[in-house]
């Protein structure tokens, strides 16, 4: 099996223009975020796979049935809610964004930190972005999930395949870089136009 990296669309390669960010492109780039927790089973990141798939499912839909209008990701937001209808896939957007936060700022630290076991990372990633948006009882709930990601060697391991680190390190640097770039400029967006905080 190849490594990950080279089986699924980077947000690296998502196009982005004068007009916004590619809403084709993006969303091959999310479902391959949910093909890597794929990889390691359904339970042991099942509280991050379940909101990806559902807030992906809703942007999805939008596009699919509007795509005139929804091009890029910014036009589909600012063209939902014109005709009276209701801005669900808007509020998807908004916690897709968080969602992809939250894993570019555990993988970044990941990487930065190469001591750093990755339930470490998650944890901090959750605290930054996340946490504020719960109330106590879910953010106790997180809190032991997070407890249950694999070891960092393992996850490394399954999403490289087995590939050296020197190989795979470069890709996903590569795929982190364009995340960041897309969440901050859809969390400018999002938040400068009044659709939602991130």
């Amino acid at each position: 099996m190849a490594p990950l990296f080279e089986t699924i669309k980077s947000f690296h390669d998502v196009r982005i223009s004068s007009e916004g960010i590619d809403t084709a492109g993006f969303l091959d780039a999310t479902d391959g975020v949910v093909a890597m927790f794929d990889l390691f089973g359904s339970k042991i990141f099942g509280f991050i796979q379940t909101d990806l798939r559902n807030n992906i499912g809703g942007v999805r839909t939008r596009y699919q049935s509007n795509q005139d209008a929804s091009k890029t990701l910014e036009e589909l937001v600012k063209s939902e809610g014109t005709q009276g209808d209701q801005r669900h896939a808007t509020a998807c957007m908004v916690r897709l964004v968080r969602g992809l936060a939250l894993i570019e700022h555990a993988l970044k630290r990941m990487q930065d930190h190469p001591s750093d076991e990755l339930h470490v990372c998650f944890k901090s990633a959750y605290d930054v972005v996340l946490r504020h948006h719960h109330a106590w009882v879910i953010r106790s709930v997180v809190t032991v999930a997070i407890r249950a990601v694999p070891h960092r060697r393992d996850f490394y391991h399954v999403i490289s395949c087995g590939e050296p680190s020197d190989k795979f390190d470069p890709e996903l640097k590569k795929w982190l870089q364009g995340l960041e770039v897309i969440v901050r400029r859809l969390k400018d967006f999002l938040e400068g136009g009044g659709y939602g905080r991130i």
